[in-house]
């Protein structure tokens, strides 16, 4: 089972969309966790619509955590609200991907939604970053990380004293203890 886990602070706009993409997914063995950080819109009741499971949260790390906690998977999905799942065979392939190639921990390259040519080679740019330096220093941005509950709780978790590149710092500590790849 895979536990999708999002941190959520007044998310309203961009939480439908997310969850309108998972619920499109081929692969079905999923649960979603909304982690929320005490909203003030309507992100909580969006969340209940769609029928996920909401828990205290936090920003970031911490939310990530408390739903990580809740999770009932062995394979933890780490996203924000603001992404939107490719397709709907993405949650299969990646999956499929990352048990395939023996992963721990995991991300995948990114595209922009806006169609904008500078957004789309500000993105190139990032991924053929990440994708070069995955050995050296494994990057992975957190609205989209993949990895074993086991290496997430061999961790414990984000760090959440860090408040600016929890994401990076999670990378580098969990591809100590499971095998990282994008």
């Amino acid at each position: 089972m895979l536990s999708v886990v999002i941190p959520t602070y007044n998310e309203e706009e961009y939480l439908p969309r997310l969850l309108a993409s998972l619920r499109i997914q081929s692969f079905r063995d999923f649960e979603v966790i909304v982690a929320d950080a005490h909203s003030t819109d309507r992100t909580c009741e969006l969340a209940a619509i769609f029928g996920t499971r909401v828990v205290e949260g936090g920003r970031p790390g911490a939310g990530r955590n408390r739903g990580a906690t809740a999770a009932r998977g062995d394979i933890i999905l780490f996203l924000d609200a603001d992404v939107v799942l490719p397709d709907s065979g993405f949650l299969q392939t990646t999956l499929a991907e990352f048990a395939e190639r023996g992963l721990g921990i995991a991300t995948c390259r990114v595209d922009p939604l806006s169609a904008r040519p500078i957004d789309r080679i500000f993105h190139g740019i990032y991924n053929a970053f990440m994708t070069a330096t995955a050995r050296l220093v494994p990057h992975a941005p957190g609205f989209c990380i993949f990895v074993r509950k086991t290496v997430h709780d061999g961790i414990s978790g984000f760090d959440e004293e860090i408040t600016l590149a929890e994401d990076h710092d999670y990378a580098v500590r969990a591809s100590k203890v499971g095998r990282f790849g994008v």
